[in-house]
């Protein structure tokens, strides 16, 4: 039986609305736990497909920022 991470992070979050899809970031970054990075991908994976030239632009300076900062 193969996993699909992937679908399987999806299918946690699916019916989530903006708060709990808050709640659910908020606490994978403060538990800072190593296996709630995937989870945290998919969901940055899906925010860069939907994202159009100028929010990916956005995207890419805040990161560059923030690893500037490090």
């Amino acid at each position: 039986m193969g996993l699909n991470l992937r679908q399987a992070i999806l299918d946690n979050v699916e019916n989530h609305n903006k708060n709990q899809l808050q709640a659910t970031i908020e606490d994978a970054l403060e538990s800072r736990e190593e296996k709630m990075l995937p989870g945290l991908g998919v969901l940055f994976e899906m925010l860069w497909q939907e994202a159009d030239e100028n929010d990916r632009t956005l995207m890419l300076e805040t990161l560059e920022e923030s690893l500037a900062r490090k």
